[in-house]
């Protein structure tokens, strides 16, 4: 699967499923974000997600500077009110088909991820960064507001530290982001792909149909107050039992605890 901006190969895992590496594929503009571009992106998304096997998605892109440099400044310049809510439209939608994925995608980021890059970050459930990346909210310094999946930092990083990003549009560093939580781990460029597989091998090595309905459920909690969020938590616990995972893979827990206590062994 491939298109001139944006890329999906599969990977068959040991594990068992599928890995998708998703690619931007835009380099000499630092990965910006185009309507074109944004438009395949979304339509083949919709086709990632429909794949049964699919258990984990990476999202990356090309040419090592830049993870998304931001939307296409030139076409920015050239929109009118019309154009400007179809082009703001398309950029949720890139977001949104990161969040409705309904198996986790993880952020591998290296370079630059900058206004719409950081939204599109931010809608993916894990970020890994390269030690060089650079993260900012630029938009106010070009005249318009940073919009639609903006509305995650505050949630994400504090209240405080998402106002500086978004009125200053001041650049942060890679550390300053692991401090704040926006990225949930920092790696020199040459092991990025190792602390993106330190983060893979969990998330592959669970119930693929629990994992599903975690992410779900983590989305849900996300407009829920907490009952609601709750009681929907119940909903999801019985929903796991419409496969074998629990009595499958708690029973080889409890073989195992068994094995480990008539060896002597610690709990």
């Amino acid at each position: 699967m491939s298109g001139g901006g944006f890329r999906v190969d599969f990977v068959e895992r040991p594990e068992g499923g599928r890995v998708a590496r998703l690619v931007i594929d835009n380099p000499a503009k630092l990965n910006s974000l185009n309507s074109a571009l944004m438009e395949e992106l979304v339509a083949t998304m919709a086709q990632v997600a429909a794949a049964p096997e699919l258990r984990l998605a990476i999202l990356t892109g090309a040419g090592g500077r830049a993870f998304v440099g931001g939307a296409d400044i030139g076409e920015i310049a050239a929109l009118d009110h019309k154009g400007a809510r179809r082009f703001i439209t398309l950029v949720h939608r890139c977001c949104a088909a990161c969040r409705e994925l309904p198996v986790p995608v993880i952020a591998r980021i290296e370079g630059y991820a900058l206004g719409a890059g950081l939204e599109l970050a931010a809608a993916c459930d894990l970020r890994v960064a390269s030690q060089d990346a650079v993260f900012g909210m630029p938009e106010v310094a070009i005249g318009i507001p940073s919009v639609v999946e903006a509305a995650l930092l505050p949630r994400l990083i504090g209240v405080g530290r998402a106002n500086r990003l978004l009125l200053t549009g001041e650049p942060i560093d890679a550390p300053t982001a692991l401090a704040w939580g926006l990225v949930d781990s920092v790696a020199p460029a040459s092991d990025l792909d190792a602390a993106v597989e330190r983060l893979a091998q969990p998330i592959l090595a669970a119930g693929p149909h629990a994992i599903r309905l975690q992410k779900a459920l983590i989305r849900e909690w996300q407009e829920m107050p907490a009952a609601a969020a709750i009681a929907r938590g119940i909903d999801a616990f019985v929903s796991a039992y419409d496969s074998d995972e629990p009595a499958r893979m708690a029973g080889a827990a409890v073989e195992r605890l068994r094995r480990r206590r008539a060896g002597g062994g610690r709990p």
